[in-house]
């Protein structure tokens, strides 16, 4: 079982006249975890959702894609909402409604408990965005990183959101500390122009590597993936298709990795193995361009996915 932790929210969806044009379930680790779930691997979301009217659909929207509720209860605050505002290419910036809601219910100690009962031993964990940065989600996401035993594979994805990291003294303490643990780090240029202003994305993603020795998904959005390990860098192609837009597209590519990975029984010893890393890399590639053609974020199921990709 892959463990999730972060936030579950209602993606209010803008498009660049400013029109609503739908509210979607989101939260990138929830769409991480519905991912996983949809490509036949075990799944448990570690996070909060509300028993308001949002958080009763997000709970239908787990139970259909068969993911598991750690926490085991919804939790009475209401659902952190995101505004996602469309520019014309598709692409989405993010503002958040976040305090006092669902997504910072999450305590160390509840976190600690919802692992301690989890209905089978978990493989990896999986960590970033909100999770980050909302106290004390952001507490429980590194005491979960900080104990998790040592044949655990620990996968982050900053997915960095400057209108709430940049002003939340948490975010880079919490970002340093889990880095300390990682084993994958999940990065896209975006990121990296955050995290490193001044350097190029490229060259931030080897510092990257270099600080934190860990295994470097950087992905360039349209223009390719590359796998940065140590003394090693491999660019991968991404395939041209038609974008209906970007949300859950790299949250999609974090599940479809580490779908791969697990579905080929893989664990945190083989992470060495770089034609592994590439292959787990491709299929993450294929199932974000797959959900970059669907509105919202709609990561495909197993049987969706081309034979190759199985």
């Amino acid at each position: 079982m892959i463990t999730v932790i972060g936030e579950a929210l209602i993606d209010i969806i803008v498009g660049p006249d400013g029109e609503v044009r739908t509210a979607a379930i989101g939260g990138a680790p929830l769409n991480t975890t519905r991912t996983l779930s949809r490509l036949g691997v075990r799944a448990s979301f570690l996070g909060g959702v509300s028993t308001d009217v949002f958080g009763r659909r997000i709970m239908r929207m787990l139970e259909s894609d068969g993911v598991h509720l750690a926490l085991g209860h919804q939790v009475s605050e209401p659902t952190t909402l995101a505004i996602a505002e469309l520019d014309d290419s598709g692409a989405a910036t993010y503002r958040f409604v976040y305090e006092g809601t669902s997504a910072t219910a999450i305590t160390p100690s509840m976190a600690r408990a919802a692992l301690d009962q989890l209905p089978e031993p978990g493989t990896a964990i999986h960590a970033g965005t909100l999770g980050l940065v909302f106290q004390p989600l952001a507490d429980a996401t590194r005491a979960v990183i900080a104990e998790a035993s040592d044949d655990c594979l620990v996968m982050i994805d900053p997915n960095c959101r400057p209108a709430v990291m940049g002003e939340h003294t948490a975010f880079r303490p919490t970002l340093d500390a889990v880095l300390e643990r990682a084993d994958v780090v999940k990065v896209s240029a975006d990121d990296l122009m955050f995290l490193m202003p001044g350097s190029e994305p490229a060259d931030a993603a080897r510092e990257l590597q270099r600080s934190s020795s860990a295994v470097i998904l950087f992905t360039d959005g349209s223009r390719s993936v590359r796998v940065l390990a140590a003394g090693v860098e491999r660019e991968l192609p991404v395939p041209k298709v038609s974008v209906v837009d970007t949300v859950g597209a790299g949250d999609a590519f974090s599940g479809g990795f580490l779908a791969d990975w697990t579905r080929r029984g893989l664990t945190r010893r083989d992470l060495t193995d770089v034609d592994a890393l590439v292959r787990a890399a491709m299929l993450g590639i294929t199932v974000a361009s797959m959900t970059c053609q669907q509105a919202g974020a709609q990561p495909p199921f197993l049987a969706d996915l081309p034979a190759e990709g199985h």
